[in-house]
């Protein structure tokens, strides 16, 4: 058992914009953690990180960690959440706290079936921005908050990893039911990500007026289908939150259009997709969000 002066052992999976954002800010509050890499050569990242007009140079230790992580912190993308599990829990702690952090939704049955049975499952939704301009340089593009909330029974049971999360991703609100949480930003992000990764433009783009029209639609058939599994929203009210994210962060691309325009694996399957099967288990026809799909994969990078 761990006494309450020692440090837990913090495990970031990846080298993802998120996953650099709270290793960051935990070296710059001297909170030791671990970037842990497909790399087993690797041993130090040396970042080149700039927050708020100032930069910072910070080494980031990727050595594999001696003692069991007691903290995993799973910030890949949705589709790498299976393999990142399957590498890294054997390293955790039997009573670890992992914590999810992606957009999208349907990883978390997988993931609560690769815990040990006294393993806690947290998911982590933040707005914070980050930008990887390169595999050494970061820039915190955002300022925002991130809200916690347990997964699996033993995390609604425990205390959640409040104070570390909130060194990383602060400042942090915990929540007992971070569903509604998660049904809001997909649908942010089954309007904003698709839309700008289709068109090539960034989020701002989308505040002009001859898109109020789709996005209204895409709302509407958004409210329907989240409707069927017990999540209620106004569509006014979440077409401006939409439009309010867009203009928030009118100069970012987003996560979806950065994929396409690298040609790097996206999360369509998870945002659109995952919608599209709610709508299909429930019967309901979502033409705005099928065509929108349809588009994406039809001008896919092969």
């Amino acid at each position: 058992m761990k006494t309450s002066t020692q440090q837990p052992t913090i495990g970031i999976v990846g080298q993802g914009a998120v996953g650099l954002l709270a290793a960051s800010q935990l070296a710059l509050r001297h909170l030791p953690c671990h970037l842990l890499t497909r790399d087993p050569a690797l041993s130090v990242l040396v970042l080149n990180f700039r927050q708020q007009q100032q930069e910072h140079s910070l080494l980031l230790n990727c050595h594999k960690p001696q003692q069991p992580v007691q903290l995993l912190l799973v910030p890949v993308k949705a589709f790498s959440v299976g393999q990142a599990l399957q590498q890294w829990l054997p390293s955790c702690a039997a009573d670890a706290d992992i914590v999810l952090c992606h957009n999208g939704m349907g990883t978390l049955e997988l993931a609560q079936s690769k815990l040990q049975s006294g393993q806690k499952l947290w998911f982590a939704s933040t707005t914070h921005g980050a930008l990887k301009s390169g595999p050494h340089r970061l820039q915190h593009t955002g300022v925002g908050r991130t809200v916690l909330g347990p997964i699996n029974a033993l995390a609604c049971q425990s205390s959640p990893p409040a104070a570390l999360l909130a060194a990383a991703l602060g400042p942090l609100e915990v929540v007992t039911d971070i569903l509604p949480v998660l049904w809001q930003k997909l649908a942010i992000n089954a309007v904003i990500n698709p839309l700008t990764a289709l068109l090539m433009v960034k989020n701002g783009e989308l505040t002009k007026p001859q898109y109020r029209r789709q996005i209204e639609l895409l709302i509407h058939e958004f409210c329907l289908v989240a409707q069927t599994k017990g999540q209620t929203f106004d569509p006014q009210t979440l077409c401006q939150t939409v439009l309010d994210v867009a203009a928030n962060t009118a100069g970012n691309f987003s996560s979806m259009q950065q994929d396409r325009a690298l040609m790097r694996p996206d999360e369509l399957e998870f945002i659109t997709g995952f919608l599209l099967n709610a709508a299909a288990e429930a019967g309901i026809a979502i033409p705005a969000h099928q065509q929108l799909y349809q588009q994406l994969r039809a001008v896919k990078p092969a």
